[in-house]
């Protein structure tokens, strides 16, 4: 028997806030018929189209307090990583390490903060990787 990933959990001091962030960097929503509302202790957001993890913010007492053990990897579903970059940086995301170029031109990604310093990044997209060199991937 195996298990299935059912849903990312992100602890924060804000669990609404924090989903509200993040819904229009993934287009995701919340769930049906469950809406989120300030004040909520827990928000799950969900990716309307299927294709996604659900992601579920639970308030904790305690900060962040370190490196994350585990981050999200970010691919656009249409734009070019770049141009992806460049809309969630406007949303508000702070730049952790830029890694774009690292195996070449056209390589690596780009490590973000969300508001409550949880680190991901944004990866190339899809579309990018298909027409790449084998020496940039």
């Amino acid at each position: 028997m195996v298990a299935f990933v059912s849903h990312v959990t992100v602890d924060c001091s804000d669990a609404y806030s924090l989903a509200q962030w993040w819904k229009p960097v993934l287009g995701y929503q919340d769930v049906p018929g469950d809406p989120n509302l300030p004040g909520h202790e827990e928000c799950m957001i969900t990716d309307p189209e299927g294709a996604g993890v659900d992601i579920l913010f639970i308030e904790v007492p305690e900060g962040k307090s370190a490196k994350n053990r585990l981050h999200l990897d970010l691919r656009p579903r249409a734009d070019l990583r770049d141009t992806e970059i460049e809309r969630i940086a406007a949303h508000g995301a702070t730049v952790v390490a830029d890694h774009r170029g690292i195996y070449g031109p056209g390589s690596g990604w780009v490590t973000f903060a969300d508001p409550e310093g949880n680190e991901f990044c944004v990866l190339r997209s899809p579309a990018e990787i298909a027409t790449a060199e084998p020496a940039d991937t």
